[in-house]
């Protein structure tokens, strides 16, 4: 059940919903922080409650999106399928992940594609080949593709971004709008490979580029994709997208980075403020909840930062950040916040339940019932946490103060590391292989 607060006669959902339409537009939800709309089963298995499924060629570890009857896909095909090194690593994580350097050297060309499903039946509606390309460079061995940005609808058009290869343009009937090249090569660390995902706000599009070299954030305009500004960064390789918030009138584009967390005016870039305290690797998505924004890193010096809006300048070791913690945070997964309580979950499967306000753990680094790895984003449907583990596993927990597992669904000889998404009662999951659709089965 979902709990409701008036706003002038007017359900904070409601005002949600009209604020943020569409059932999945975007990779963390219609709410940017991992919750979804309405229900979805909790319960399914290969024979049961699975309504379609269906091959995804090549590799790809972008999530779905999705917009009325339409999915949206993007993924990563060799134009020579005998390249060495281009089918999906075997099913399950194999104990202790692999935390070795991507793919160096010269790589195989590639077809960089996107595909348009009809959610209802999988039935696939359209495909084009954005670019192909004989990429700079690689990708980790596991965990990366060439195909790992999330794309981002407005329901009007279909936004599609391949980092170094390109931002595309398209109406959900496949025609091509405008295509832009960033004109940069990135340089990942160990060569780890790219997956920023992209963010729209009004009228404007968001992309962040950074990496080993110059790195920029570039807000375009979202229908003619010309610049609306460009700001230079000074960062490393850094996996978090952009989030929009606004406070007091202002809205701000905050970017959590391994040397600063960063909070530009949207208008025109201008630095708003800034605070250091995050480790190497940023990777999980910020996420914001009653005048704070959460950023954290998992890796190398882990940390969580609450930071407080409304300040500007420096914020390194000023009271803006209300509270931090080293315990539990996520090093690829990114977090829910809803209802007050943030989730956080670790690549080796520990939960950790948080009370947003304060930092003080419900329930710290919790084990599952068995091992797992994890790289998918937990999602929220109807007051429970589904986990997608790369062990094939979807687990679902019980959301609040208390650890409860529900259940545990199994797809044979499956794998995840795209998170999730959700709509009109459907779930719907992005194997390394496959994509599944779990519908309740009608009685």
């Amino acid at each position: 059940m979902v709990r409701l607060v008036l706003l002038g006669g007017v359900s904070l959902l409601a005002a949600l919903a009209a604020e943020v339409p569409g059932e999945w537009p975007r990779w963390r939800g219609p709410f940017d922080n991992g919750t979804a709309r309405g229900a979805a089963p909790w319960r399914w298995s290969d024979t049961e409650n699975i309504a379609w499924k269906i091959a995804v060629p090549g590799k790809g570890h972008s999530s779905p999106v999705i917009w009325g009857d339409r999915l949206f896909l993007t993924t990563a095909v060799p134009t020579d399928p005998s390249q060495p090194g281009q089918a999906a690593p075997p099913a399950g994580g194999g104990g202790r992940p692999n935390f070795g350097q991507g793919a160096q050297g010269e790589q195989p060309e590639h077809k960089l594609m996107v595909q348009a499903y009809d959610r209802k039946t999988g039935k696939l509606l359209w495909e084009k080949v954005a670019r192909t390309v004989k990429p700079h460079e690689g990708y980790h061995r596991r965990y990366g593709s060439f195909a790992s940005n999330s794309p981002v609808t407005d329901g009007k058009r279909l936004y599609v971004f391949f980092g170094s290869n390109g931002v595309f343009c398209y109406d959900l009937n496949g025609k091509l709008i405008w295509e832009r090249d960033p004109g940069v090569k990135l340089r990942m660390r160990n060569a780890f490979g790219e997956g920023t995902a992209a963010v729209i706000d009004g009228e404007t599009l968001y992309l962040n580029f950074d990496h080993e070299g110059e790195s920029f954030l570039l807000a375009l305009d979202k229908n003619t994709g010309k610049d609306r500004w460009k700001v230079d960064r000074k960062e490393i390789s850094n996996w978090a997208p952009p989030l929009v918030v606004e406070h007091e009138g202002q809205r701000q584009v905050v970017v959590a980075a391994p040397n600063k967390v960063r909070s530009y005016d949207a208008k025109d870039g201008s630095l708003i403020w800034e605070c250091a305290g995050l480790g190497a690797n940023t990777i999980p998505a910020p996420v914001t909840a009653n005048g704070i924004v959460y950023v954290m890193s998992g890796y190398r010096d882990p940390n969580l930062l609450a930071i407080k809006l409304g300040r500007k300048g420096d914020l390194t070791g000023t009271d803006a950040v209300l509270w931090s913690t080293n315990k539990g945070t996520s090093y690829t997964a990114s977090p829910v916040l809803a209802d007050g309580k943030l989730y956080m979950l670790t690549d080796s499967g520990m939960l950790t339940c948080l009370d947003a306000a304060t930092g003080k753990p419900y329930y710290e680094r919790v084990r599952l019932p068995k091992p797992y790895n994890f790289k998918a984003s937990p999602v929220a449907i109807d007051g429970k946490l589904y986990l997608s583990s790369e062990e094939g596993d979807v687990i679902v927990v019980k959301m609040g103060e208390t650890f409860e597992v529900l259940a545990t669904n199994t797809l044979a000889e499956q794998s995840f590391i795209a998170s999730p998404a959700v709509a009109q009662g459907d779930l719907y999951l992005r194997t390394q292989t496959h994509l599944f659709c779990v519908r309740e089965a009608k009685k």
